[in-house]
């Protein structure tokens, strides 16, 4: 006789990138690199502040990611909430290997192909070392499973999708699907996904 394991649901999760970044201006890559935000990047996260201001936090913890960009979105988006961060190495960017720091034109050129055809798929299934979209997904499913109840997540644009894929129970080959955006927050709650 075998016994099947409960499937849990992950508590409500709001999950926010970081606002825009000088070197997202400039089209290159930060992994577990960083740069400051931009201008329009602080408003961003000013405008996440707004927003997060019209919902219930009751109950909620904040884990942020390590990385600057990330940190300084927490501190605006978040002030005035009463919440404390804690911070947590599994919210960190997607690890890009030897591509960290280099500009999306090099790779294109390198890989051989033109820089408006470097699409996220093309680019996230080439790297030559880092670990990859399936790492990030099992880091990502590891850190929500030992979440406690509902959270709010600060970090970046593809462990975003990581985590609310984990979220909804859905697979890694659906990465791509979700919507991004930098400065934008998504509720995942009862494996439905929501733009706040």
């Amino acid at each position: 006789m075998t016994c099947s394991k409960l499937q849990l649901s992950i508590p409500e999760i709001l999950v926010l990138r970081h606002g825009q970044t000088e070197w997202n201006v400039k089209g290159r890559l930060q992994g577990n690199f960083d740069s400051p935000l931009t201008r329009l990047g602080l408003r961003q996260a000013q405008i996440q502040n707004k927003t997060l201001k019209t919902c219930d936090l009751s109950g909620f913890r904040v884990f942020c990611s390590p990385h600057l960009r990330a940190q300084h979105t927490a501190r605006i988006a978040l002030d005035g909430l009463g919440l404390v961060t804690e911070t947590s190495p599994d919210l960190t960017e997607i690890d890009l290997g030897a591509w960290s720091g280099r500009y999306r034109e090099e790779i294109a050129s390198e890989i051989g192909v033109q820089a408006t055809d470097l699409t996220h798929e093309v680019l996230y299934n080439s790297l030559p070392s880092g670990e990859g979209l399936n790492g990030l997904y099992n880091r990502c499913a590891k850190f929500l499973k030992r979440l406690e109840g509902p959270s709010i997540l600060v970090t970046h644009g593809v462990i975003s999708r990581c985590l609310r894929l984990n979220a909804m129970k859905k697979s890694v080959a659906n990465v791509w699907e979700l919507p991004g955006g930098q400065g934008v927050i998504y509720r995942v709650k009862q494996l439905k996904h929501t733009l706040v």
